[in-house]
């Protein structure tokens, strides 16, 4: 049984985890923040995103990248200022609200996007170059979340929440995705974000059944941990620490008004990617 210690409480909804320089980077929706959290708690508030934060990533240079959500934006946040690196909704792209992120080590950063107002509505995934073009490489996504990258550089993994699987597609040296293939089908379950392990298995957020997932190419469950009544929507991996970003509900309201939400950790046998 893997026992569940509390990293941070007093979030409004966390998000888009990423492990980097030694420290858990988060994403707060409804506090309109991105967090830095050290493996002791400790919080900075590196960034204020009116716009509600979601996919976090790094560019080559460092600087951060994340996805404005609401407003359709990417940000650069550069030595402590913020600016607009790309508009994700430019002229002839249909504005549906921009997601999570992955950045791959060229700079390229691939978004998804959802839409809420039909009944499992199609969107897609777009790439961000370095010179700000945006692109869509998927389309036919049922709500595209959590991607992932292989560390060959070479497979980039997406989950389709409403759908109910796991994505893959193979990644070209020019940035384009082909050979789409379902790399898990997880029929019951509504995967949310997702974290590769050392092993090429995935850590899944199942945000309907309170639970975290580790699931084999294929879609064996090798793992699963409880969070009882609080619901997992996305989980990271720094080394053999699991972090869960995790929140009794997710309605904006209810979210932003009582700050219920926590990041738990919990120490797992094969470690997140160096």
């Amino acid at each position: 049984m893997n026992l569940l210690d509390t990293l941070v409480t007093g979030g409004a909804f966390f998000e888009g985890p990423r492990w980097h320089d030694g420290r858990l980077w988060v994403s707060d929706f409804w506090r309109h923040e991105v967090d830095a959290v050290s493996p002791s708690g400790d919080t900075e508030t590196v960034a204020s995103v009116p716009g509600s934060p979601s996919g976090l990533g790094w560019l080559p240079d460092g600087s951060l990248l994340v996805v404005s959500m609401t407003d359709n934006k990417l940000l650069r946040v550069h030595e402590g200022e913020t600016s607009v690196y790309a508009d994700l909704s430019p002229e002839g792209q249909v504005a549906w609200m921009s997601n999570d992120m992955v950045v791959d080590a060229q700079g390229r950063a691939y978004i998804g996007t959802i839409d809420f107002t039909g009944q499992i509505p199609l969107t897609d995934l777009r790439r961000v170059d370095p010179d700000g073009t945006v692109t869509v490489v998927a389309d036919n996504m049922a709500f595209p979340n959590g991607p992932a990258i292989t560390p060959d550089g070479k497979t980039l993994i997406v989950a389709e929440s409403w759908a109910q699987r796991l994505t893959a597609f193979t990644l070209q040296p020019d940035g384009t995705l082909t050979d789409r293939r379902i790399w898990a089908d997880l029929t019951g379950i509504s995967p949310d974000g997702i974290a590769l392990d050392s092993s090429g298995a995935i850590w899944v957020a199942d945000a309907g059944g309170n639970r975290a997932l580790r699931v084999q190419e294929g879609g064996r469950i090798l793992d699963q941990i409880s969070t009882g009544t609080l619901g997992v929507f996305a989980c990271a991996l720094g080394d053999h620490t699991l972090y869960l970003c995790t929140a009794p509900t997710y309605d904006p309201t209810e979210a932003a008004k009582h700050h219920r939400a926590q990041i738990l950790t919990t120490q797992v046998p094969t470690p997140g990617l160096p």
